[in-house]
């Protein structure tokens, strides 16, 4: 089934779903989005997404032409109108049009775009046997430059140390901060499992804090796992029993290899196994 795209109140297929060349989020990646998932026609998390949405839009100075209430009908409508039972949502709100230069108040209003589609990131077997990995030398954007909790449009960093990982024919990447500690994959929030205890770096470190990641917090807790917070560096995942990514389109997926060194048994853990299989419980009770 074809996408669904709904672009300032009007509804395209791919093939006409247009955006101006002078947009500011094509220009100069002045926006903001959300990637969200749909279990059974039910919308994963969706307040969660939406308040992070705005308070993105919130710190980059840009107003959302639309209530949250409102924007929240249109994304349910949206999935209705796709007829897709399990589905991946990108949401996008730009500056809009405006001219060649960096004035945002040149743009008159802001443009919103939801699309309805689906998503795979990597084959059923990659999830069976877990990822293979390096730790790229492209670190993410510092903190006091962009904040990592602003999920913007730029992109640019992540994609670079992306190409790192694909030249070297592994599945993904781990990228540091300024200061060499682990941050995130190339869109997604990292775990290491230590003698039962989940180990993740803090929100607060430079990382995007992700609706999936939260989700496997409380699920963890829940199943009685202790969960840490804490600044890791790579021995810190080295020498971790088990290691997984998670994210909306990733869900769950173990990472087996990095930097050509087994992670514990060198097969996806079964702290990682126990946890998936609680998040997609949770996933497709739509809760």
């Amino acid at each position: 089934m074809p996408p669904i795209v709904w672009i300032d109140g009007t509804y395209h297929d791919r093939t006409d779903a247009k955006v101006s060349v002078f947009d500011h989020g094509l220009l100069y990646g002045d926006g903001v989005f959300e990637g969200i998932r749909v279990y059974n026609r039910r919308v994963f998390r969706l307040p969660q997404h939406l308040d992070r949405l705005y308070a993105s839009a919130k710190g980059i100075w840009l107003e959302i032409p639309l209530a949250k209430p409102a924007l929240h009908r249109l994304v349910e409508e949206a999935v209705g109108k796709s007829g897709l039972e399990d589905a991946y949502i990108r949401l996008v709100v730009t500056r809009g049009v405006g001219d060649l230069g960096l004035d945002p108040r040149k743009c008159a209003t802001p443009s919103i775009i939801c699309i309805v589609d689906t998503i795979q990131l990597w084959s059923p077997e990659r999830y069976e046997k877990g990822l293979t990995a390096l730790t790229a030398a492209t670190p993410i954007s510092h903190r006091e430059s962009l904040s990592p909790r602003i999920k913007s449009l730029n992109y640019l960093s992540h994609i670079l140390a992306k190409v790192e990982g694909i030249a070297a024919g592994v599945d993904e990447v781990i990228m540091l901060d300024a200061q060499g500690y682990v941050a995130e994959a190339s869109g997604m929030n990292l775990f290491a499992v230590t003698n039962g205890t989940l180990k993740t770096p803090p929100a607060y470190a430079g990382i995007l804090r992700g609706v999936t990641r939260d989700a496997v917090i409380e699920l963890a807790r829940e199943a009685t796992y202790a969960v840490e917070e804490l600044p890791l560096n790579r021995y810190d995942l080295y020498t971790a029993d088990e290691m997984f990514l998670t994210g909306t389109a990733a869900e769950i997926v173990a990472v087996t290899k990095l930097d050509g060194r087994a992670i514990g048994s060198g097969k996806p853990g079964p702290t990682t196994q126990a946890l998936a299989k609680r998040f997609k419980a949770l996933a497709t009770r739509g809760d």
